[in-house]
């Protein structure tokens, strides 16, 4: 038995233990763990990558859970490498500041803050801010750069230590974190303690019904213990003594859920947009297992098509390469067998991840400029919701003939 990771026996939000697997996908390494070239010789751990519903709340989560500290002390995804991030966290930063005017100069906490990003549009906005990150080397280059940062996991305990020495949260934000903690019930004790009692706690999550939708199955990964929809999440934050306000579709990740909480009986009336995602889930059988089968279907189809374009390709002696290097790529290139015999290399914008070798694959990754001197036929586009952006900038490729490859919601050659 792995000393890095355990399998937890009840649904991490009503504690419910009829569970049913619906979704298996390969095992892999955690997902960002990429490797410098003097550790290739050593093979990577590999996790199980199942998938469970809820026969109690509905809700759809891992249950195979890795020690955040070897998914998260050394993380190598920063928000600011991201031009498209930089912009959405500034517009969500504006949302927040119009939709629930908190009062100037309050205290705003985000819970998995990386490299401050969002916070220094709060900070611009004058509010006061802080941080509160695991990853060693980034929670310390964000406090360099203006924007303090703890280094440390959020709980209640945390919570409360904040509390006393920087008072209540106006607002307290948790943007793609709220579904890679196991303790959610200990993060939002945390947060009910911390917030004042007209303060909001507003997080976004990728949404299950854009993953099923759309087949969005690599952002399945050990990163992600929970695919969140907002039927179960009203039951769960109602336990704690909290009340989800809003649930507000956005596009970031291919889709994703804005939701907003208050503590009980706060000042802000419940919006429409809870009761139309519940009727919404409903619609589509999220809240019941059998519908999940399906996405099953719909993953191996879309692989087997990828592969069939990539084989053919390879077949024909073109050089392939790909294009972005994000934690989802991990489980689609295990998932659907996309090794060094089909991919080359792949080219990132982070000087974290450049020079390294993508995890358990290990295949090098590169700079635009290396990657691009490499002169490849086509590349496959791992970052896919970023894909328009990616594009754009490198026009220059498609024009000189190279063409791009889309491979989720479905398979594009552009």
């Amino acid at each position: 038995m792995s000393t890095q990771h355990h399998r937890r026996p009840t649904c991490r939000l009503c504690g419910g233990k009829r569970l049913t697997e619906v979704v298996k996908l390969v095992p892999t390494p955690p997902a960002n763990a990429f490797v410098p070239a003097s550790e290739l010789d050593r093979e990577q751990e590999r996790f199980p990558l199942d998938v469970f519903f809820c026969e109690d709340c509905a809700h759809v989560q891992l249950l195979d859970v890795v020690d955040p500290r070897v998914l998260f002390e050394h993380y190598v995804y920063v928000s600011g490498t991201s031009p498209v991030f930089v912009r959405h966290f500034e517009d969500y930063a504006a949302f927040v500041m119009e939709r629930f005017k908190p009062v100037a100069g309050g205290l705003v906490l985000d819970i998995g803050s990386n490299d401050g990003t969002l916070l220094s549009f709060f900070q611009k906005a004058g509010m006061r801010v802080l941080g509160i990150d695991p990853a060693q080397e980034i929670s310390a280059e964000a406090t360099a750069r203006g924007i303090p940062t703890i280094c440390g996991f959020f709980g209640a305990d945390k919570g409360a230590e904040i509390a006393a020495a920087h008072g209540k949260a106006e607002v307290i934000t948790a943007n793609n974190v709220f579904a890679h903690i196991d303790d959610l019930s200990g993060v939002v004790d945390g947060v009910r303690g911390l917030l004042s009692p007209s303060g909001v706690f507003v997080f976004e999550v990728s949404y299950l019904v854009d993953v099923f939708e759309n087949t969005l199955f690599d952002t399945i990964y050990h990163e992600h213990l929970d695919y969140h929809s907002v039927k179960p999440l009203i039951r769960f934050f109602a336990a704690k003594g909290m009340e989800l306000v809003e649930a507000i579709r956005v596009g970031s990740h291919g889709g994703s859920l804005r939701g907003i909480a208050q503590l009980k009986g706060g000042p802000h009336a419940v919006g429409a947009s809870v009761a139309e995602a519940v009727a919404l889930e409903e619609r589509l059988g999220l809240d019941r297992a059998a519908t999940l089968a399906k996405f099953a279907a719909d993953i191996e189809a879309l692989g087997a098509e990828l592969n069939a374009v990539l084989k053919s390709l390879k077949a024909a002696g073109k050089r392939v390469g790909a294009f972005g290097a994000p934690a989802k790529a991990t489980t689609l290139m295990y998932h659907f067998g996309i090794g060094p015999e089909l991919v080359d290399f792949i080219i990132d914008d982070s000087p974290l991840k450049q020079g390294l070798y993508s995890p358990g694959m290990h295949i090098p990754v590169v700079s635009s400029a290396d990657g691009f001197a490499k002169k490849p036929d086509y590349l496959v586009i791992l970052a896919w919701n970023f894909a328009k952006a990616i594009i754009d900038k490198n026009a220059a490729f498609r024009s000189g003939g190279g063409k791009f490859i889309i491979p989720i919601p479905k398979v594009e050659v552009v």
